[in-house]
């Protein structure tokens, strides 16, 4: 039986709040009984395992960010939405950086194309079009956005920049610059 109170809603948040203090691998259903003082067996009722548990927070991360980029992208067009977009990007994984880290976990087909990943497939292909993309171009230039905006706030995140004294925040605008300069330019086949 379910425990008052005790809801997947609150067991997702509450596990995605610990996620971000001790990263999504540390996350437990063992940890998280602890946090709402109940025995690990009665979170079963909501849950089928830890894996279960990193994919809700995983889907609460992409519910999360889609929300942001969508309200950074509001009015925008062309440079002006791809930093809106990437800075949204970038403060929500420097913010939570365990929830972040469970938006990599490789959901199952079914569960990806129903979750808000697809709006974030979305809005990055409208501000391709801004570009004059087309297929399979997007598709290339999505790979592109995202490889580069994941590498750089993983390198940031593991400290990767620190061995220059050059900010980081200089280098993220000339990387935002470079990208715009490719996708306006993109190569022709």
């Amino acid at each position: 039986m379910a425990r008052a109170g005790v809801t997947i809603e609150r067991l997702t948040l509450a596990a995605a709040e610990l996620a971000d203090q001790v990263g999504v691998e540390n996350v437990t259903v063992a940890a998280l009984a602890r946090q709402f003082g109940v025995k690990d067996a009665s979170l079963y009722f909501h849950l089928k395992n830890a894996h279960d548990l990193r994919v809700r927070i995983a889907l609460l991360a992409l519910a999360e960010l889609a929300d942001r980029v969508a309200a950074a992208l509001a009015g925008r067009a062309g440079k002006d939405a791809l930093v809106a977009f990437a800075n949204a990007y970038r403060d929500y994984a420097r913010e939570h950086p365990g929830r972040y880290a469970a938006m990599q976990i490789d959901l199952d087909p079914e569960t990806a194309a129903a979750s808000a990943g697809v709006r974030h497939a979305e809005m990055t292909r409208a501000i391709l079009r801004g570009y004059r993309l087309s297929e399979p171009d997007q598709t290339d230039a999505v790979r592109m956005m995202h490889s580069t905006f994941h590498g750089f706030v993983s390198l940031e995140k593991t400290g990767g920049f620190r061995h220059t004294p050059r900010p980081t925040d200089d280098s993220w605008s000339r990387t935002l610059d470079a990208l715009d300069a490719v996708l306006t330019n993109w190569p022709s086949r």
